[in-house]
């Protein structure tokens, strides 16, 4: 059963909402009335809505939009999100980027049981950084965050940042056709490839919308890609730009210079000197339109470029004491077998084990097992020809250099693999627990491109 956003916002009648006190609760709009319990109420349902124009496609939403509700929280504070599936089948709510207890992961039989239909989970933890990050499934993977069960998490400096404007940029396409109906979420001969891409791409929700931005001020951009595969090539010509942080942890502000390969996963937070009133700036994927930001007039005094963000509190790795450990990522096509009776497609692997999504024992085989404390490095090596956005649970890492790109090193995690290349990333091993370790091209990971890394 699927509800127009007018019948979310009037209180979903006939429905009822699990553990709140009385008076109820705003539905879907945030932070309920209910506070000492959670901050917000996050609920995961069907709802129609028009990404072809004229046409209504029957999306799974968080929060009543898709991508869903935007939370917003403040380093150091505590998030407690109350998580209620009305789905039609169980999910999970995975908090990428955050480091987090291995109980608040998200990840089904790993870190909790899967959240039945009917039933509610409340996710309850420090945010210790700062930064743009985003929250999704990790049950079904492929076809909840490609139904549209993805949205931002906005975690707020302690201090000002010294922007006084800033809007949050969820990019995403969709596997729909031209009258918005679903098609397949992955294809086994694109998942064994780059991946299976989506023919719709929006931001927030919205193909090629044109987002309104003051004259003359410095606004920040958070910049989310929230996709099932695709790798955006971000520019903004003729714009004045600056990165300001990668995947939620500040870098030494810099120009955008000509483009920004911005994978699944990850995020960008720029900088942008907003022209003239009435001046239209294209943000691009290569060479087409995203949206358009157009200058609107609003009265204020020019905006300075704000100072560089405050660095996150990451333990910084002791290279000349870490043990390295080396990746392989490959191409290995002849693993599938017994699909015809439900058997998972088998495509890829690390270091030459395949991640079998229907078989919940693989966790309990990590593939590294590292002392909690401990420094590592470890060496990335893609051997094959598609790039894989490679993706850390639990933990943040230090991209050291590359064979094949200059590397300013900087902490993130999320990091583009490039096609044969081999790049080096250092960690301090301090949160124990049994965590994912894998390609965040979902298809890629749902055959075969998974592990699981143990800190103990």
């Amino acid at each position: 059963m699927s509800f127009t956003r007018r019948q979310i916002l009037a209180g979903l009648a006939g429905v009822s909402v699990l553990g709140l006190g009385a008076g109820g609760a705003r539905y879907w709009l945030g932070r309920p009335e209910e506070a000492r319990t959670h901050d917000y109420e996050l609920i995961a349902a069907p709802l129609d809505v028009e990404l072809v124009p004229g046409h209504r496609t029957s999306v799974w939403a968080y929060g009543g939009q898709a991508p869903g509700l935007e939370l917003r929280a403040r380093q150091g504070d505590w998030l407690r999100v109350r998580f209620v599936n009305r789905l039609p089948e169980p999910s999970t709510i995975h908090w990428h980027g955050i480091r987090l207890p291995l109980e608040m992961d998200g990840v089904p039989y790993v870190s909790q049981l899967p959240v039945l239909p009917g039933e509610y989970f409340d996710y309850r933890f420090r945010l210790p950084d700062a930064g743009s990050f985003w929250y999704h499934p990790h049950t079904a993977s492929g076809e909840q965050l490609g139904r549209g069960l993805v949205g931002p998490l906005i975690v707020e400096e302690r201090e000002p940042s010294g922007f006084r404007h800033e809007r949050t940029l969820s990019l995403k396409s969709w596997h729909v056709d031209g009258q918005g109906v679903f098609g397949e979420f992955s294809v086994p001969r694109e998942a064994a490839r780059g991946g299976t891409p989506g023919r719709l791409t929006t931001v927030n929700g919205e193909a090629a919308p044109t987002l309104e931005l003051p004259a003359g001020q410095i606004v920040r951009l958070r910049i989310l890609n929230l996709d099932n595969t695709l790798t955006y090539r971000l520019n903004l010509p003729d714009a004045e730009a600056r990165i300001y942080a990668l995947d939620g942890n500040p870098v030494a502000p810099r120009p955008l210079g000509k483009e920004y390969w911005l994978g699944p996963g990850m995020r960008i937070e720029l900088g942008l000197r907003v022209p003239a009133a009435g001046v239209e700036l294209p943000l691009r994927n290569g060479p087409l339109r995203l949206a358009t930001l157009k200058s609107v007039g609003g009265g204020e005094a020019p905006g300075a470029w704000p100072a560089a963000l405050p660095a996150n509190p990451v333990p910084e790795p002791d290279l000349a004491a870490a043990e390295s450990l080396r990746f392989n990522f490959e191409w290995a096509g002849a693993l599938s077998v017994n699909t015809e009776q439900g058997g998972a497609f088998k495509f890829w692997q690390i270091n030459g084990q395949a991640w079998d999504i229907n078989d919940r024992s693989c966790a309990e085989r990590p593939i590294a097992t590292l002392q909690q404390g401990r420094s590592y490095i470890f060496e990335l090596r893609n051997v094959s020809q598609y790039q894989h956005p490679i993706h850390l649970h639990g933990m943040t890492f230090k991209v050291l250099d590359s064979n094949r790109r200059k590397i300013a090193p900087y902490f993130t995690d999320t990091y583009l693999l490039g096609r044969n290349e081999t790049a080096r990333v250092a960690l301090v091993a301090d949160n124990p627990g049994v965590w994912m370790f894998h390609c965040h091209v979902v298809d890629h990971m749902e055959t075969g491109l998974m592990a699981a890394i143990k800190v103990a």
